[in-house]
């Protein structure tokens, strides 16, 4: 049996299609798992600063906290969430 041009063009569209869908369904596949915080405050006390934060879907808050090094720019920020009853 032997494919005349046409069964070959046939079959070679419907496998660039089939490749085509397979990889546009991956692109798609990517989830944005990152969480959305939104501010609540700030405060500052002596030499430190605390930012608070809120992610309403997953009930967090979260907290973040600056400190000054001896030459009085930032030497860390220290963070802490806790889940909201």
């Amino acid at each position: 049996m032997r494919f005349s041009p046409f069964r070959w063009t046939a079959v070679a569209a419907a496998v660039a299609l089939i490749a085509g869908a397979v990889m546009t369904n991956q692109a798609r596949s990517q989830i944005n798992a990152s969480p959305s915080w939104v501010p609540i405050g700030v405060s500052t006390s002596g030499s430190a600063s605390t930012a608070w934060f809120h992610e309403p879907s997953s009930r967090q808050a979260l907290a973040c906290q600056t400190k000054q090094g001896p030459d009085g720019n930032v030497a860390s920020i220290h963070c802490v969430a806790a889940r909201l009853p």
